[in-house]
């Protein structure tokens, strides 16, 4: 399947493209679950290797919640990614609400030892309309 990635930020450098799509097989909307995959693809398009060290999300339900998640690297990799290399993997996000939004930012590392953080843009997670 071939990602349609509909936000994107660069810093630095580095582009970080996501595509978002609502799964109601693994949702369960009767229980109060919605689940939302997102696909995301680190590109480094700066003149030096950087690694991706930590990752750090604000998600945001439906009622104004937010949960911050915090960790090393991305679904257990720590990706190195040379000039014109770019990396790509997909994750889940559960919620409570039909409706919320995702944000966040990938601390990198340069060949230098040196870290800068990678923003992670802005994205809706909103599940269709459905009639009772």
């Amino acid at each position: 399947m071939k990602a349609l990635f509909q936000h994107a930020a660069i810093t630095d450098g580095v582009t970080v493209r996501v595509a978002v799509n609502y799964l109601p097989e693994q949702s369960r909307v009767d229980a109060g679950k919605w689940f939302w995959v997102y696909h995301i693809r680190i590109e480094n398009g700066s003149d030096q290797p950087v690694q991706l060290i930590t990752r750090h999300w604000r998600i945001t339900d439906g009622r104004g919640m937010v949960n911050f998640v915090d960790g090393d690297g991305v679904v257990g990799e720590q990706p190195l990614l040379r000039p014109g290399e770019a990396h790509d993997y997909v994750s889940g996000c559960p919620l409570g609400t039909p409706h919320g939004s995702m944000e966040g930012h990938y601390t990198m590392q340069r060949a230098d030892g040196s870290l800068f953080e990678v923003s992670i843009p802005f994205f809706p997670l909103a599940a269709p309309a459905t009639a009772d």
